[in-house]
């Protein structure tokens, strides 16, 4: 996977922007008051999808028509956003869309992936397993298999990255979900591409914190489970590409619990009226965490999606 330049994000950015406007940016203040630091939050909960995902759906399925004129649809495993993404990005682009989840997955994702477009399947117990019947599923019906980690989709995604960057280029630490990898590896590249100094943290979950084992012995880890409620974080093992890259570009990886979680939904409910699920209210659980050593500095946390269900989002609240 080579070097993403300024050029590449930027013409990225044209493509997405035929789709769906910029997203928003803001240094909230009872956010800086709360954790004594200026707190810049990414709203990609506010894409046409209600998560960051859409991007690299877009950029994805562009190069696709491109490289292989002839598909007729694609396949792929999601527990959510990264299916409704790629539901939207197909239709739009004249292509059926299979998308493979998990048994028991989120009853709300899966009505608006059909809603953009897309054919439900359910399958496995977990996102792991989902892959593997995606992949089946791809030979048996000769669909194109959308992997969960693209260098397509880095370049979409680096389009949120630049926004951030270049409407708060100053900024100490930015912190970013991990589950696939796709965000965090396209802030590294955005951050690098700029030549900013800007450090990147990864967000994991304690109950799924494969990447942050990973990222902390120096090789690929696995969990044996990944029971967290953040469904955007409960990934078992890390993708090989992305896990190169945050290794390489990552300052650290910091770990939150589902309480810790919960807590950052109702602080970002509080005081700043905004709606984040359980993956997206990651990065400012974990600059909660370490709001001592965040202490006067700028700090960005993305707030990747706000796709929960209204009954898991009711507890959460209540």
């Amino acid at each position: 996977m080579h070097t993403l330049t300024r050029d590449d994000i930027e013409q990225a950015a044209r493509c997405v922007y035929q789709v769906m406007p910029a997203t928003a940016q803001y240094a909230w203040p009872l956010l800086a008051e709360r954790l004594g630091c200026t707190v810049w939050v990414k709203h990609e909960n506010h894409t046409p999808t209600g998560a960051f995902k859409v991007r690299g759906g877009i950029t994805f399925m562009r190069w696709l028509k491109q490289a292989h004129p002839n598909v007729r649809g694609i396949v792929s495993a999601t527990r959510g956003n990264h299916g409704q993404s790629v539901a939207l990005a197909a239709a739009a682009a004249g292509l059926r869309a299979l998308i493979v989840v998990p048994l028991g997955n989120s009853v709300e994702k899966n009505n608006a992936m059909r809603g953009f477009g897309g054919e439900v399947v359910e399958f496995g117990r977990d996102f792991d397993e989902a892959r593997e019947e995606a992949a089946r599923l791809a030979q048996t019906q000769g669909l194109y298999l959308v992997p969960p980690f693209h260098f397509e989709l880095v370049k979409g995604v680096a389009t949120y990255a630049l926004e951030l960057f270049t409407a708060a280029p100053v900024l100490h630490t930015v912190y970013v979900p991990i589950g696939c990898g796709s965000g965090i590896c396209a802030v590294i590249a955005a951050r690098d591409a700029l030549g900013l100094d800007t450090q990147v943290v990864g967000v994991v979950s304690t109950e799924a914190a494969a990447a942050k084992l990973s990222f902390e012995s120096g090789s690929l880890c696995e969990t044996a489970s990944a029971n967290t409620f953040a469904d955007g974080l409960a990934v078992r093992k890390p993708i090989p590409e992305a896990f190169e890259r945050y290794l390489a570009g990552a300052a650290r990886i910091v770990s939150v619990d589902d309480a810790e979680i919960a807590e950052a939904m109702r602080v970002y409910y509080t005081d700043t009226h905004n709606l984040a699920e359980g993956a997206g209210a990651a990065a400012l659980a974990a600059l909660m965490q370490e709001r001592g050593a965040m202490a006067g500095k700028k700090v960005g946390v993305i707030l990747s999606g706000g796709n929960v269900d209204r009954t898991v989002y009711a507890k959460v609240i209540g």
